[in-house]
């Protein structure tokens, strides 16, 4: 195993696409709360979209050699950008400022998990976001029957605010946190 952390520009982000299908379809596997609402996710309706309504973003790749193993995508966005169609993700008077910090996508193929992957990029997500002194909150989302990441989340310090959707996602968050 011969693994480096690559961070991308926003052109860049086509090399997360297949880790971004993964995602969506690991998360489907998983859910058992109206698994369906997968069948419209996918790097075109999911990561484009997030990317482009951000005000700032941050994306990681994890390579072993020259293949994409997993990728993390970070970003700091106008917390109006979580009302939305499809749902409202938080009370939006819950959060003070004007913008929030999000884990939003993470994902590592199952071979290359338990060996510090998933805190690696866990950490250099959080360093990047607590470089911004506007945001004051931080969510991530979790979508049911994902337990694994659900725990790793608390582990790191996370909470767990509420479901939304019926409990389709669960939503943790955290005021500044310091990486562990």
């Amino acid at each position: 195993m011969d693994l480096n952390y690559e961070i991308l520009t926003e052109e860049k982000i086509e090399l997360c696409r297949d880790g971004c299908n993964e995602l969506m379809a690991f998360q489907k596997s998983k859910a058992y709360i109206t698994p369906e609402l997968f069948d419209s996710m996918n790097f075109e309706t999911r990561l484009v979209p997030s990317v482009e309504k951000a005000l700032y973003n941050y994306i990681v790749v994890v390579k072993d050699g020259d293949e994409v193993v997993g990728y993390v995508y970070s970003n700091i966005s106008p917390k109006e950008v979580y009302s939305n169609e499809f749902a409202t993700f938080f009370d939006l008077s819950s959060v003070h400022g004007t913008v929030v910090g999000c884990l939003s996508q993470f994902y590592i193929k199952e071979d290359y998990r338990q060996y510090g992957v998933g805190s690696t990029l866990f950490n250099m997500s959080m360093n990047w976001l607590s470089q911004f002194d506007m945001v004051e909150d931080y969510f991530i989302y979790v979508s049911n029957g994902n337990d694994n990441a659900l725990e790793f989340y608390k582990r790191k310090g996370f909470k767990v605010s509420h479901d939304i959707l019926d409990g389709f996602i669960t939503v943790l968050r955290s005021k500044k946190v310091s990486p562990k």
